[in-house]
């Protein structure tokens, strides 16, 4: 499981979106992930879809990998889908106890499962094709103008690009303690709720203590190399558009237009469409997909 974990992994290819500045793949992926909380309707998440697919194509990380990193959040999903599909008020189906089955939790439950997907996949590119130095440096010029107002943007964005970077390397930790553990007597995969809550005690102990160490470790590395922050620090290889970037801002630009676009188109179709086939079967159907 713990293996699985792509976010804050590099991937190291020769494509387009690895040579993006990472200021475009920030304010990008920043912006389409405000887009998928924007609209909520099936047609929105089609456009974003493709354009995420697209990204992909052209990222040339294969499919496979991409998907591996959602195996870390089934769980995460799963429960999010079951608390909607059994506690969302609306139009019963199913109902046994204080439990029931609604047409619009089940319609809610498949839109969030679409969009953490569409989320989780979004995120994983950004880290996939940034190397943390890039992506450093790509924070602190985007919250530059935040030092106006005496916020240490340098050591924010430090802060932001290690706890990336930190996630695979606690998840590779993390495997490796289970293995260990499992190989002394613990039992990892007990059926049983309350044992396996009690294994976890043998994993996060050795875990926060590694990552402690690994913290200091880190901290030592970085003052023996003089780092004191980001006062009059140059940079070796500093940030400039190219082309592509310009390009990559007008196909962003033109996403949001066609995303806002289509959202209120869609509104206005909708409800004249229910409004026709009002009373019916067809609009029953109608009003539960839309």
């Amino acid at each position: 499981m713990f293996k699985d974990v792509t976010l804050g992994q590099y991937y190291q290819a020769d494509s387009v979106i690895h040579r993006l500045d990472p200021r475009v793949k920030l304010a990008g992926t920043f912006l389409y992930m405000i887009s998928l909380f924007v609209f909520n309707n099936i047609f929105c998440y089609i456009v974003s879809a493709i354009l995420l697919l697209a990204v992909i194509i052209l990222c040339k990380i294969p499919i496979g990998y991409m998907l591996k990193g959602m195996r870390a959040v089934i769980f995460i999903m799963v429960f999010a889908v079951v608390f909607n599909v059994l506690f969302t008020e609306g139009e019963i189906i199913w109902q046994f106890w204080i439990f029931h089955v609604s047409l619009k939790g089940i319609k809610m439950a498949l839109l969030m499962v679409i969009r953490l997907s569409l989320l989780i996949i979004s995120a994983s590119i950004m880290t996939l094709t940034t190397t943390p130095n890039r992506l450093t440096d790509g924070l602190e010029m985007m919250f530059r103008p935040l030092k106006i107002f005496k916020v240490p943007v340098h050591e924010f964005a430090m802060m932001m690009s290690i706890a990336l970077r930190f996630i695979p390397i606690l998840s590779e930790e993390a495997d490796k303690i289970v293995k260990a553990q499992t190989a002394r007597g613990a039992k990892f995969d007990s059926k049983k709720l309350t044992d396996r809550v009690k294994s976890l005690i043998p994993l996060i102990v050795p875990l926060f203590i590694s990552a402690f160490r690994r913290a200091a470790d880190l901290a030592l590395a970085m003052e023996a190399r003089g780092y004191h922050g980001g006062d009059g620090r140059t940079k070796f290889y500093p940030l400039t558009y190219a082309a592509r970037d310009y390009i990559s801002y007008t196909v962003l630009l033109l996403y949001i237009g066609a995303i806002v676009a289509l959202g209120i188109t869609f509104s206005r179709l909708t409800e004249f469409i229910l409004l026709f086939f009002a009373n019916t079967n067809l609009g029953n159907v109608l009003s539960w997909l839309f």
